[in-house]
């Protein structure tokens, strides 16, 4: 196992100034909270830690990062604590890996609409401390080489998660080579068959012509020796991955497919490069269509270099990158450049740009009203496509997505150019509006007053600030006039079933059918997305009769053994429907509490205590007991009101207490026994709909929890 020692030698070689007590004590204090625990092979677990911290320190990054690897799993995995942590080291640390155990606590592997809110979730982390993700690509990245220790089914998760949030997070964020690994990596463990293959035909291909590597190799350190031009020339077989995507974007098989090889050329300046741009090209035939120069137009995450491709030796097309060496070690570190060390110094790249910038812009953009699909639709094109660059008739540049069109392009300058265009001309020539754009091009938005967005310029539309412009315009062009109606028609239904028209019932409905806001309803119901006896029924439900077995009430929870028995804890008082979890108590049974009851964290430490538990399905009779925190309006009558609407529910109060009278309005607590967690929402529906009811909420209490066996 590595030493701390080793380590430290490491880190030394880029940082002679490192504070070495610093790593040793990280060492010693992540060793003794790991100790005990193993890897699913069976290695001692702090082993993973080690190598996440040599990750790091291979690229060089500071002191700070490199802690926060040693102890990135301490808070989440062990009995370290927050402030622990933070005394011992210090406050900046302790966030870092407070951070990083946050971003492992996003399930990223969920539905979609959870995954864009992850997303949403990861980028605003990230926006705090970009060195949070750093460590956290490092700990996937020493996962996925250690894999195959895991199940099979676990495998699978991890490998797409992997292709497909970390690698596409590792690119944007400038680290190619850990992009490049990552997938390849999850691409051994999604499609095994697929990669060995493309293995043995290379293996076969070298067989056949040498290599082909070695031998171009040399061809491009002859025609710079010829030119006079000092550089530094590398080339090398493409990833497996990278190749079967090529073969699936092409539809080729492999015996056709030709830029295989990549080759690399570092040059001492920037004047050096365009001259072996030339040197290479007055060798070899350059590939029409296939010239990058991302050294003029860099990428957004400080990207530069010049990309050609050329029929090489044996007419095989190999492409090569030329750059300086401030260019690569941008190329190959990326966000990493920002925290890098060289003699015990901070490392200033001119060529680095900082990804939070990126970020930041990414999250202002996208409006909080945005669904949860426009932006995690919107997140993607960000991160899995290229770029070009387009430019304005003043010579503004304009960045965009591969595939986007003047559309997209005029709403990149601004929504009102985007929401008036009307047509665009590129290079001087007017074109239709479903235009792909290609790099370089000059592109002018034609406007007009009184143009709106059209519903087919949302297929056309690649990018999704120009979508979430043109839906948000073609929603409120009728919303005014929706509204209306949808109020009329709300008002109708309302009569029909006696229950009387107000904003606040208006404002309930809406918040319990999950809209954003009362005036979407309405518009909703006035453009016939929604029933009028949708929302009538989201207040007041028909109470249906229950058919089917009644659950007994000593039967109610399954997963305890024959002998025990249960009392539901009096500090959440969970119901039916709800999730729950067990704790033994000597001589006094099982004590179920709800799974977010703030009571069970302390017996954190004791997990043998602790039984996983679920209700029994079936009908539940009413007795288990609620407690309801009420505000309501000081007039008369209303107490009487509030009670009669809980019975109206079928369900019976067993208790009411007064904790506070004002002059304009009682609170009081009300002990209401229920079925389950539908008849609770029932309950607490019909009552927040009631224009006396100020505020309701259930009371939970874990000073009660003394009151439980």
């Amino acid at each position: 196992m590595t030493t701390d020692d080793d380590l430290i030698a490491l880190v030394r070689t880029y940082n002679p100034r490192t504070n070495e007590h610093m790593l040793r004590d990280a060492f010693a204090f992540g060793a003794e909270m790991h100790a005990g625990q193993f890897r699913h092979s069976g290695e001692p677990y702090f082993t993973h830690p080690v190598a996440v911290a040599l990750l790091l320190a291979e690229m060089q990054m500071d002191d700070a990062t490199l802690v926060t690897a040693l102890l990135h799993d301490t808070i989440e995995d062990t009995k370290a604590s927050f402030s622990e942590v933070e005394q011992r080291f210090s406050r900046e640390i302790a966030e870092l890996v407070d951070g990083v155990t946050k971003l492992t606590n996003l399930q990223l592997n969920s539905t979609e609409t959870k995954q864009a809110e992850n997303f949403r979730k990861l980028f605003m982390a990230t926006s705090r401390d970009l060195r949070v993700t750093l460590v956290k690509l490092a700990d996937r990245l020493h996962n996925m080489r250690t894999i195959k220790a895991m199940r099979p089914e676990k495998q699978a998760q991890k490998a797409r998660e992997t292709m497909d949030i970390y690698a596409p997070l590792a690119g944007r964020m400038g680290m190619q080579w850990m992009r490049e690994e990552l997938e390849d990596l999850a691409f051994r463990v999604l499609n095994p068959e697929a990669r060995s293959s493309i293995i043995r035909r290379f293996i076969t291909l070298q067989r056949e012509t040498g290599d082909v590597v070695q031998k171009i190799t040399a061809d491009m350190r002859v025609e710079l020796e010829k030119a006079n031009i000092q550089g530094e020339v590398m080339g090398r077989a493409k990833k497996p991955y990278s190749i079967w995507r090529k073969m699936q974007e092409k539809d080729q098989g492999f015996s056709r497919l030709s830029d295989i090889y990549g080759f690399r050329v570092i040059c001492a300046t920037e004047a050096d490069c365009y001259r072996t741009l030339g040197a290479i090209h007055q060798r070899w035939r350059a590939v029409p269509g296939r010239f990058k120069d991302y050294i003029s137009q860099p990428k957004s995450n400080g990207y530069r270099s010049i990309h050609t491709t050329v029929s090489g030796r044996d007419g095989k097309r190999v492409e090569v990158q030329i750059r300086t060496r401030e260019m690569h070690e941008v190329a190959e570190t990326g966000v990493a450049a920002h925290w890098s060390y060289r003699n015990g110094e901070r490392v200033e790249n001119r060529f680095a740009v900082d990804p939070v910038l990126w970020i930041s812009s990414l999250t202002e953009r996208l409006d909080d009203d945005q669904d949860h699909d426009e932006f995690l639709e919107a997140v993607k094109l960000e991160m899995y496509t290229d770029q070009v660059f387009c430019f304005t008739p003043k010579g503004d540049v304009i960045k965009l997505p591969r595939g986007a069109t003047p559309i997209d392009f005029a709403y990149a300058i601004h929504t009102r150019i985007g929401s008036k265009c009307v047509g665009a001309k590129v290079d001087g020539i007017r074109v239709p509006l479903w235009t792909r754009l290609k790099n370089g091009q000059s592109v002018e938005v034609v406007t007009a007053e009184g143009q709106k967005p059209q519903s087919t310029w949302i297929d056309i539309a690649v990018t999704g600030r120009a979508k979430t412009a043109i839906r948000r315009s073609l929603r409120e062009e009728d919303r005014e006039r929706f509204e209306r109606l949808g109020r009329e028609l709300l008002r109708v239904a309302f009569e029909n079933v006696g229950k009387k028209f107000t904003e606040k019932a208006i404002r309930t409905a809406a918040k319990t059918l999950a809209l954003e806001s009362s005036e979407e309803m309405l518009v909703q119901l006035g453009s016939a997305e929604l029933s009028a006896r949708l929302i009538v029924a989201a207040l007041y439900p028909e109470l249906a009769t229950t058919n089917g077995d009644q659950v007994e009430p000593g039967r109610a929870v399954v997963g305890l053994s024959g002998d025990q028995t249960f009392t539901r804890a009096q500090c959440c008082q969970p119901v039916p429907g709800e999730r729950i979890v067990g704790l033994t108590f000597r001589g006094q049974g099982v004590v179920i509490h709800a799974i977010d009851c703030a009571v069970l964290a302390t017996y954190e430490d004791q997990p043998d205590r602790w039984i996983d538990l679920r209700w029994q399905e079936g009908n539940h009779p009413a007795t288990n007991n609620v407690t309801f925190d009420i505000s309501i309006t000081n007039d008369a009558g209303v107490l009487g009101r509030i009670c009669t609407l809980i019975g109206e529910q079928n369900a019976n109060i067993s208790d009411l207490k007064f904790i506070d009278r004002k002059p304009d309005y009682y609170r009081l607590l009300i002990d209401a026994d229920l079925q389950d967690a539908s008849h609770l929402h029932r309950v607490m529906t019909a009552l927040e709909a009631e224009s006396t009811v100020s505020s309701i909420e259930r009371h939970r209490d874990p000073a009660r929890a003394g009151n439980s066996p």
